[in-house]
């Protein structure tokens, strides 16, 4: 449609029929020559908060403009980015290893690199040498079926290099532009995009991040897509100036939803002589477009594969919920993940997929969807943008989803399925996938609203050590350690990823130093909905330490907490758990009768306002025993930066108290 649009379009302004308003002023644009390099450029040195800093990004400049594509007949659009470092320590000197990502289908579309030049500069002996990029430093790299990366490897570079890349990009893909990142690891002193859109297209555009970005100009230019045809074209500048280094925090869905971003997605086309094109213009154009789509709404509907099994599975089964779970662990027990997440499938039939045995999360979910719609039971696809793939901005926009699920609704229950993990239990969703919303569609009635998907039951850890001291201040008893919801699914993903027990135990002991294991049991493994519970007995060795007639010992042994991972004095961005948690300690230690107690640290009560979290720890005596009981309570997976600094302080209140020693004196 594109491509005959187009040739209409040129026929009706070479007769004259149509004229199109051009603005002729030009936009301000700070010039940059490769190459060129000015002698200040290497006295440039980090200072402030990133006075620490590997490197300086000296400036980055994107453009993204259309032109016609000389196969296809219709647009294209090329993407042209030119970026300078300046290096300052050998931390720095991973960005002389560049890679460009090139994305293709399965037809004759695809993205090429259509230039590259890249060089390393240095000053030696007062003149600046220049190092071009050799050509035996570049290699390619085909990521999978539909990705393939150019890497490429600057020579010379050392402390105090200026290094530089400059590359083109022609892509058939206009359904989604490149977008653009004005922050990155290291601190930008000039960050800035220009794109070019003609007025037959229009895009919807996504800006999120933490960082403010300019936008100077918007407006029209002339733009000439075939020689002697003038048309116009809408141009943005957007651009940034001395951006701090954006740096990791913990307990986040991705740093890149806090990084300044722009990116673009196709809305409508509206070329002359034909109708206007709405693309994904509202979630009712999008549910459309996705029920009629071969790799999801007909992949659903394709119901032979599903009608040959359902009898053996279901048996006469008329419980629903039982009926699900029958339905949901067949998917699961007979396909494997690849591990890649997917919105669609990738297949047209259900049943090729349960013949290859293993697919995306939108092969197996819609598979999923395909059994459930047969067996007559309601259940709809949710999409999902997962946490690495960052915060969905709300508003219809397809191209931020990169995942699909299922949900059905039992009596006034909802239950979330995902049939990725054996082990995720019905109602349970995988860690990527708790990004807070989904968006549920019903295919059927064209309808579709934002569902939270926010988990029901906090994941729980349990230790309970029953232990005795001797003399030789070894300690031997007794651990038992529960864990249910996402401790649970984490446990049992790590237990199954070991090659036997053997190497299992051997990596539960890796940094618990003098412990000593033996009679390993673990109950539970398979069955989901019980608590997951594992014993052992054990011998501690080398946790104890003496001095004269005093012993110190730390009772919470291997389970303390040890860091307070919150150790900026002010952060932005809020604190994502994912899920709330809870974390239990109870250790009873009976210790030899010529020991009596010294010191016994204070217990106390540590809350959050609100009820938002809480920690406990009290220390009991009697007789010859100590109980020493500590309670972790996080009761909300999400918190506002407002709320940073009480997180901070009750985090450093569990590192101090759970670190204090008890003290015991031998009786002389």
């Amino acid at each position: 449609m594109q491509k005959n649009a187009l040739r209409f379009l040129i026929l009706m302004l070479c007769i004259g029929i149509s004229s199109l308003y051009a603005q002729t002023s030009k936009p301000v644009k700070r010039e940059f020559k490769f190459g060129k390099i000015a002698p200040t450029e290497f006295e440039i040195k980090a200072s402030g908060q990133d006075s620490s800093a590997s490197a300086i990004k000296l400036f980055d400049v994107g453009d993204c403009y259309f032109e016609i594509g000389p196969t296809s007949g219709g647009f294209i659009y090329v993407f042209e980015r030119h970026i300078r470092y300046k290096i300052l320590n050998k931390n720095g000197y991973d960005l002389a290893n560049f890679k460009v990502e090139l994305y293709k289908s399965g037809n004759s579309a695809k993205e090429d690199l259509n230039y590259l030049d890249a060089a390393t500069y240095n000053m030696v002996d007062g003149k600046m040498v220049t190092s071009k990029l050799n050509k035996d430093a570049k290699f390619t790299e085909e990521f999978n079926k539909n990705y393939i990366i150019k890497k490429f490897a600057l020579p010379n570079v050392k402390e105090g290099s200026i290094i530089e890349f400059k590359y083109k990009i022609k892509s058939d893909f206009i359904f989604t532009l490149r977008g653009w990142r004005f922050q990155s690891s290291v601190p930008t002193l000039w960050s800035e995009y220009n794109v070019k859109i003609p007025e037959y297209l229009t895009y919807k555009t996504n800006m999120s991040g933490y960082y403010q970005v300019d936008h100077p100009l918007h407006e029209n230019v002339n733009a000439s897509y075939v020689t002697g045809v003038n048309s116009n074209a809408v141009y943005d500048k957007y651009c940034a100036a001395n951006v701090p280094a954006l740096k990791e925090e913990p307990y986040v869905t991705t740093m890149d939803d806090y990084n300044p971003k722009i990116e673009f997605e196709l809305r409508a086309t509206n070329f002359p002589g034909d109708v206007y094109h709405d693309y994904n213009g509202s979630w009712s154009k999008i549910i459309t477009e996705l029920a009629q789509d071969e790799n999801f709404g007909g992949y659903i509907n394709r119901n032979g594969y599903a009608k040959s099994v359902l009898p053996g599975i279901l048996k006469g089964e008329k419980d629903t919920l039982a009926a699900v779970k029958l339905i949901f662990n067949y998917v699961k027990n007979s396909l494997k993940w690849n591990k890649q997440y997917s919105k669609y499938s990738n297949e047209t039939n259900p049943k090729n997929l349960f013949e290859k045995k293993t697919g995306s999360s939108g092969d197996i979910n819609l598979a999923l969807l395909s059994l459930l719609k047969e067996a007559k039971i309601e259940a709809y696809p949710v999409l999902i943008s997962t946490r690495e793939n960052g915060t969905h901005p709300g508003y219809p926009l397809i191209s931020a989803f990169n995942n699909v699920i299922a949900v059905t609704q039992i009596g006034n229950e909802l239950y979330y399925l995902d049939a990725t993990d054996k082990d995720l239990p019905i109602g349970m969703l995988d860690y990527e996938n708790l990004s807070h919303n989904g968006f549920y569609m019903d295919l059927k009635n064209n309808d579709g609203k934002w569902l939270s998907t926010e988990p029901n039951v906090p994941s729980e850890k349990i230790f309970v050590y029953n232990m005795v001291l001797d003399k030789e201040h070894k300690l031997s008893g007794k651990i038992n350690q529960y864990a249910k919801g996402y401790a649970a699914l984490n446990l049992r993903n790590k237990y199954r990823a070991t090659n036997n027990e053997t190497e299992f135990i051997k990596g539960f002991k890796k940094d618990k130093t003098g412990l000593e294991v033996s009679a390993y049991k673990i109950e539970n493994l398979d069955n989901l909905d019980e608590l997951l519970s594992e014993s052992m007995d054990a011998v501690i060795e080398d946790n104890v330490e003496e001095a004269g007639n005093l012993v110190y010992f730390t009772p919470l042994l291997f389970e303390r907490t040890k860091e307070n991972l919150f150790k900026l004095e002010q952060r932005k961005f809020p604190v994502d758990f994912a899920y709330p948690f809870k974390e239990s300690y109870r250790i009873t230690v009976n210790f030899p009768d010529d020991y009596e107690i010294d010191k016994l640290p204070k217990g106390g009560i540590f809350k959050l306002p609100e009820d938002n979290g809480t920690f406990t720890i009290n220390y009991v005596t009697e007789g010859k025993t100590l109980l020493v009981r500590s309670n972790i309570n996080v009761n909300k997976s999400f918190y506002t930066p407002e709320e940073y600094f009480d997180l901070q302080a009750l985090f450093k209140a569990i590192v101090e108290k759970q670190a204090e020693q008890i003290v015991f004196k031998k009786k002389v």
